[in-house]
């Protein structure tokens, strides 16, 4: 019981330091869920971390990430997967070194459908660091927001069903996370620029992104009617309005939201629910 209350302090430290957008959902959930979502987010943004390092070659990375989705899609072997990032380790923040140690923090029932995911989503980040993030179509678009977002709605799904049978259709649980990542492809584009990488379709303006976006969040709208458990409604319904309010403060010509302003937000939010 001690080591895994000292687990969930750190699970929900590194958490914070690692996404406190997210952190303020995932701290609203009852006591299960939180264990439960906090792993899986965790287990994901480590591998997340992998895909993005500025400082690794291509091949390096590739070899990474599909050995980490191997050791995924099995009983989770910590010792490999240290051994593994053990050349990069230092190069690595603290959510990517204790992969293993969000997994034993999971739930051991729904454990293995947390793998799963996180198997899927690092083997298709391989992919396209192979491509070298090439999108040239909308079906790329798509693809690519799949691994690395829709995935994460998938995921969550399966988590409210393990929960409370919550039944949800996972095309409107894929759109919630392609969303959340249009918004945040534009909010970057620059910053995605200056390090050699571009998200939009070839031909796309600005505008497009937007019109993508929207309708995704529409869906994500359609995603929400069917969440009953008002826990389960209040996480989502954070980092959806997020990203509503996000992409109206970039209509406007903002960088981003402030803190302020995000924090008005999620208060809004919780007491409308």
């Amino acid at each position: 019981m001690g080591n895994q209350s000292k687990l969930q302090k750190e699970a929900m430290r590194v958490l914070k330091e690692t996404s406190r957008t997210f952190y303020i959902p995932i701290n609203s959930l009852v006591p299960v869920l939180k264990k439960t979502v906090a792993s899986a987010y965790l287990c994901m943004r480590a591998i997340d971390e992998i895909e993005d390092h500025e400082g690794l070659a291509p091949e390096p990375k590739e070899h990474l990430l599909r050995e980490t989705s191997k050791l995924l899609s099995q009983r989770f072997d910590r010792q490999a997967y240290e051994s593994l990032i053990e050349p990069y380790a230092s190069d690595f923040p603290e959510v990517t070194r204790r992969l293993g140690d969000w997994i034993a923090f999971c739930p051991q029932e729904i454990r293995e459908k947390v793998q799963e995911s996180t198997s899927i989503m690092a083997q298709g980040m391989a992919d396209w660091v192979k491509k070298n993030w090439n999108i040239n179509t909308e079906d790329d678009l798509d693809n690519y927001t799949y691994y690395v977002a829709g995935l994460v709605g998938v995921m969550l799904s399966d988590i409210w069903e393990w929960y409370n049978g919550t039944s949800t259709d996972r095309d409107l649980a894929i759109a919630f996370g392609r969303g959340l990542q249009s918004v945040n492809i534009l909010r970057n584009q620059e910053e995605d620029y200056e390090r050699g990488v571009e998200f939009f379709p070839e031909h796309w303006s600005r505008e497009d992104m937007f019109q993508y976006a929207r309708r995704n969040l529409r869906l994500a709208d359609d995603y929400m009617k069917e969440l009953h458990t008002r826990n389960i409604r209040l996480f989502c319904k954070i980092p959806l309005v997020l990203a509503k309010r996000t992409l109206k403060a970039l209509e406007r010509g903002q960088e981003k939201m402030t803190r302020t302003e995000v924090e008005a937000a999620v208060e809004q939010v919780k007491s409308e629910s």
